[in-house]
């Protein structure tokens, strides 16, 4: 008889339109149950009777890691998480720090360029980003990398990935790419 797997669980980070639902996308084709710490966020947000916009979801996370703490989104998101998971969405290192008690947990930033990630925003304008320049973007990223330690800080948690996974080239390079990245980190 076999061993049962070892856990894993591939935490993604990563700017805005840098491509963390394709990759999170691609780990669903390859079996990974996927989790957003952005549907943490929704769930209160609707609670509360506000938007699912991303200027709303920001305020709600904010308001979130104020009252429970900067790692309140991944501790709720924990009792979710089986052995093989994909969760999206972490912007503050204390949602880092909390995932890193999770067995097999391994962060994996998702990095493009700002000009390629504002036109993949543009382009995608109907999910509530409101997105009027490359400038306009930029101030609006600016704004997601606060050094308030209970609001997203997303380069200081950027800063703690393990792996970096590139999407400045084509769909199927980025898909082929993070298919060799599960197969290394299952073998690991």
């Amino acid at each position: 008889m076999s061993d049962p797997p070892r856990p894993l669980v591939v935490g993604l980070t990563g700017p805005n339109a840098a491509g963390k639902g394709v990759v999170a996308g691609a780990l669903k084709e390859l079996g990974f149950a996927y989790h957003s710490l952005s549907d943490v966020v929704r769930e209160e947000a609707v609670a509360l009777g506000r938007t699912v916009g991303r200027d709303d979801l920001i305020r709600t996370g904010n308001e979130l890691r104020r009252r429970g703490g900067a790692g309140v989104l991944a501790e709720r998101m924990i009792g979710r998480l089986g052995s093989r998971d994909a969760v999206d969405s972490i912007r503050n290192p204390a949602e880092v720090e909390a995932l890193r008690r999770v067995p097999g947990f391994v962060l994996v930033g998702v990095w493009a360029p700002a000009e390629l990630r504002y036109e993949r925003a543009r382009a995608r304008q109907g999910r509530g980003d409101a997105v009027q320049s490359l400038e306009a973007f930029l101030r609006k990223e600016a704004e997601e990398n606060t050094s308030d330690p209970e609001a997203q800080r997303l380069e200081a948690t950027f800063a703690l990935a393990d792996r970096v996974v590139r999407n400045d080239a084509t769909l199927e390079e980025l898909r082929r790419n993070v298919a060799a990245l599960a197969a290394e980190l299952e073998r690991a």
